[in-house]
């Protein structure tokens, strides 16, 4: 191996390290839902997943739904 397949080598290698950093962050900005800092924090308990009657889901931001979800009250 020559000096200069291991720089062409390690520049790829860095190359893809900064290339997936990089859109590690813009998905992760991109796909966050914001947080809500101007409202006081509920002691409620958090709104379950649930299925309606026409089978619509109801509290779950996701595309992807769990299986076997309860129906909704």
């Amino acid at each position: 191996m020559k000096l200069s397949d291991l720089a062409k080598g390690s520049s790829v290698l860095l190359g893809v390290i900064v290339a997936g950093y990089v859109s590690t962050t813009y998905v992760d900005q991109r796909f966050t839902t914001p947080v809500k800092t101007t409202s006081a924090p509920t002691n409620g308990p958090a709104p379950s997943a649930c299925v309606g009657e026409d089978g619509s889901w109801k509290n779950w931001p996701w595309p992807n739904v769990p299986a076997l979800s309860p129906k909704c009250p």
